[in-house]
């Protein structure tokens, strides 16, 4: 029997707003890591604005790994 997978309705696929993005990247990322805030996807936003092509909408499949990545060097005090 074949399952079938739907990404539309996926949250790690769809655009959901910053707000929504934060919830869902800090509760998946390890304790260890830097949690992200709307005032650090801000400041994200504006360093790669090429990421978001007029849109102010997040994906996780898309921004997660590079919010990642970026935290790691930038430590918000």
């Amino acid at each position: 029997m074949k399952t079938k997978k739907d990404n539309s309705t996926n949250i790690n696929f769809i655009e959901v707003p910053p707000s929504t993005f934060v919830q869902e990247y800090n509760k998946n990322i390890p304790d260890s890591f830097p949690q992200a805030s709307l005032r650090i996807l801000q400041k994200f936003k504006e360093t790669y604005p090429s990421l978001f092509k007029d849109k102010s909408e997040w994906t996780i499949d898309k921004h997660r790994k590079k919010l990642m990545d970026w935290l790691a060097s930038h430590h918000e005090k």
